[in-house]
């Protein structure tokens, strides 16, 4: 089996996973730990750097355009993968009535008409350029990444390194987002609490942001 069927099957059978381990814990799980279960991993990109890093870093990228996983930068704003079927639910469970912030909403707008964006793009259609709004285009961000509203679709070369291209979940998603609005969050909640452990960490976040919607 391949690397990439590997991560996929994965995936599929966990339903959530972080791409890189949190200070290498084993909990939440991540398919480093899931595609190399006896490696150490170090941030190391030299030439003396484990491969293994950079590997999983291309594979990440090649998985978010699959369209057979989700990728998004989900768990504490870290990269996290969805299973399909688990994604559908989360977004059903997430829904909220809640207005979004004017930022948070400039950027979903933008999205709509066009995804997917690089971080580039996106700054220059929200108007949120330089140093002085990036803290407001990242708290933007990170309430459209945690209520799922926004997906990653890849990278872009736009700068120095390359940026994740984004897109809203309603375009990239289409099919899974038109499922999850018929979905109740009593249905999606029965189906989460089933398909993770009542202490499993994604769940926790889970519920953590359920309580601010």
């Amino acid at each position: 089996m391949t690397i990439r069927k590997k991560a996929l099957a994965a995936i599929e059978k966990e339903g959530i996973l972080l791409v890189y381990p949190i200070q290498n814990s084993k909990e939440p799980d991540s398919l480093w730990h899931q595609l190399f279960p006896r490696s150490k991993m170090r941030w190391e990109w030299d030439a003396n750097g484990d491969r293994k890093v950079s590997d999983l870093w291309i594979l990440k990228e090649e998985l978010s355009r699959s369209g057979k996983v989700v990728y998004t930068k989900w768990y504490q704003n870290r990269a996290t993968f969805f299973s399909r079927e688990v994604f559908v639910n989360m977004m059903a469970y997430l829904r909220s009535e809640k207005p979004l912030s004017s930022e948070s909403k400039t950027i979903l707008e933008a999205l709509e008409m066009d995804s997917p964006l690089s971080t580039k793009q996106i700054k220059e259609v929200s108007e949120m350029q330089g140093r002085y709004m990036e803290s407001t285009y990242n708290r933007a961000m990170k309430t459209l990444w945690q209520r799922l509203l926004i997906v990653a679709w890849g990278e872009v070369e736009d700068s120095s390194f390359p940026s994740l291209a984004v897109g809203a979940s309603k375009n990239l998603f289409e099919d899974l987002w038109d499922e999850s609005v018929t979905i109740s969050q009593e249905a999606a909640e029965k189906y989460l609490r089933g398909r993770l452990a009542a202490n499993n960490k994604f769940w926790k976040f889970a519920e953590k942001i359920q309580k601010t919607l």
